[in-house]
């Protein structure tokens, strides 16, 4: 697609038989930042071009022509070939308007079902569907690819930068100040580092002005200034930054946040910095951490950080769906007010169901059953008082599974796997409504367990049961790894193949022993000649008659 290719469309209107409709969908795509407009989770929109078609110059194939708001002018050309079968959000666009999706990179040349979905992993492969790339790696067709172009005279090889320039100024009043003023002399200066912080001034509307001008404008005595330089009058920038510009270093103002003389002392820098772990939504993924990254190396060039990098780890956590399996939004009607669930269930409630709901970076519908399931089992967990004795250890009977579930628990909280510490958590209590009975030791682990999800319940059942200290400063429970290991194992005993009992055996227990424990067990439902005894260790018993 040739670089003028957008505005190429735009110049034959006359051709265009829906013109209006394009212009109030362009309309309505200005209204959105870059960031909104890349976001991955939002919904994909568009309008097909009618009567205008461009040509693909290798194969010279009609191709559809659309206008949508998730393709930027600032990426690439600003106007792109889409290749719904690799990537998720032309996929994605392609699903909604019924376009044709082909594969055409394959690995080891299988095709796969692209209807079902995208078909991403495309850095090496073999093509397929590509005329005269078929059955080429890859990188030897780019390179083919690039040659066969180049020769024709219709494209040349170019280098894209993920990094692109930054719209940085936003026409309304939320947002930093840019410290910058323009004057008919000197024309655009900083002011004076004496006058920073520049503050926003008290303003009666927020509302955009009918000019399209920030707010700031209409405030004349904040806008008429002198300049820095020739001490003229001069006027101040009235736009401001975009919500992204605090984003990329707020971070490093938490490190020291009440200096008022530096944005933060060299020590506080140097002991908290690189950020240890670094979590958000899938959507700042690329463009929020590019800035944030490039933020972060401007200041380490400039010697005001210490590290040059600004993160250790990086995470992203999946989208709460409605129940319908859709993004919330008013306009389906299907949003939940985390208010009401408080107001309803309890606020910890509200956490363990949002950690139980399921995988930490997927994707997962909200549900009101699994809301009311979460209430249940935090109202188990405080009925255990009815059932709790003063022994200060754990019992004997389930001691193993009391290192197990702390075990469990610990490596889930750290490797983010929230839905299966918290189902650990409900096996255990099963455990001790079984026996009916939990000591006080047992209690006490398992509330410390459960106080980072549900902190106000446990807190409160710490104190009620004479814990000492607060239960937000207690020690993380320990476990001993060959107390995870069971002694005594449940296993199945089978007859021709067909399960009958099962016994629990040592896990030490001799071949002998357990198959005559078997055949005890058995009883009369062992009839018939004993052909063959087979006995898989800590699993299961086999016992083959005629």
């Amino acid at each position: 697609v040739r670089s003028s290719a957008a505005s190429d469309v735009y110049k034959r209107q006359d051709q265009i038989k829906n013109w209006e409709e394009i212009v109030a969908y362009r309309e309505q795509a200005s209204r959105k930042s870059d960031f909104e407009r890349a976001e991955l989770a939002k919904d994909k929109t568009g309008v097909a071009i009618d009567g205008l078609t461009a040509i693909n110059p290798v194969n010279g194939k009609e191709v559809p022509i659309w206008v949508s708001d998730y393709v930027l002018m600032s990426y690439g050309t600003g106007a792109i070939m889409a290749v719904p079968a690799h990537d998720e959000r032309d996929w994605e666009f392609a699903k909604k308007f019924h376009l044709p999706i082909i594969q055409v990179v394959a690995k080891n040349g299988e095709e796969v079902d692209v209807n079902e979905a995208a078909f991403t992993d495309v850095a090496t492969g073999v093509l397929i569907n590509s005329d005269f790339l078929n059955g080429l790696e890859v990188k030897d067709a780019k390179e083919k690819m690039i040659k066969f172009l180049e020769e024709k005279g219709i494209g040349q090889a170019k280098t894209n930068y993920k990094l692109r320039d930054w719209v940085f100024s936003r026409q309304r009043y939320w947002g930093e100040p840019i410290p910058i003023v323009h004057c008919d002399k000197c024309g655009y200066v900083p002011i004076d580092e004496s006058e920073l912080p520049l503050q926003l001034p008290d303003v009666e509307s927020y509302m955009p002005t009918d000019t399209g001008e920030s707010p700031l404008a209409a405030m004349t005595d904040w806008v008429n200034t002198t300049c820095p330089c020739c001490g003229g009058p001069a006027k101040r920038e009235t736009d401001t930054m975009p919500q992204w510009a605090g984003s990329s270093w707020y971070y490093l103002r938490y490190t020291d946040p009440h200096n008022d003389k530096a944005l933060a002392s060299p020590e506080a820098l140097k002991y908290w910095l690189p950020v240890d772990w670094y979590n958000g939504g899938m959507e700042h993924t690329t463009l929020h951490l590019l800035y944030s990254r490039f933020w972060h190396k401007f200041l380490y060039d400039q010697g005001v950080v210490p590290t040059p990098e600004p993160y250790q780890k990086r995470t992203s956590h999946g989208m709460i769906l409605g129940s319908n399996g859709e993004k919330m939004s008013k306009s389906r009607g299907n949003v939940v007010n985390p208010d009401d669930i408080v107001q309803d269930y309890g606020a910890d409630t509200l956490r363990t169901y949002e950690m139980f709901i399921g995988a930490f970076d997927l994707s997962a519908s909200w549900s009101e059953e699994g809301v009311k399931g979460c209430r249940r089992f935090l109202e188990r967990v405080w009925k255990l008082q009815d059932i709790l004795t003063d022994e200060e250890g754990y019992s004997a009977d389930l001691e193993t599974k009391m290192h197990q579930t702390i075990k469990k628990v610990s490596s889930d909280f750290e490797n983010l796997k929230y839905n299966t510490a918290i189902a650990a958590m409900m096996s255990l209590i099963n455990e001790f409504y079984k026996k009916n009975a939990i000591t006080r030791g047992e209690y006490k682990t398992l509330l410390t367990l459960l106080n980072p999800v549900a902190p106000h319940i446990t807190e409160e059942l710490w104190q009620t049961a004479g814990f000492e200290g607060r239960l937000y400063q207690a020690a993380w429970p320990e476990f001993e790894e060959e107390k995870t290991v069971e002694s005594v194992v449940e296993i199945g005993v089978q007859v021709n193949g067909k399960m009958r009992v099962t016994i629990n055996v040592s896990k030490d227990e001799t071949r002998e022993n357990v198959i005559a424990m078997a055949k005890e067990a058995l009883g009369d439902k062992l009839t018939g000649n004993i052909v063959k005894e087979i006995y898989v260790p800590g699993r299961i018993v086999n016992i083959v008659v005629k």
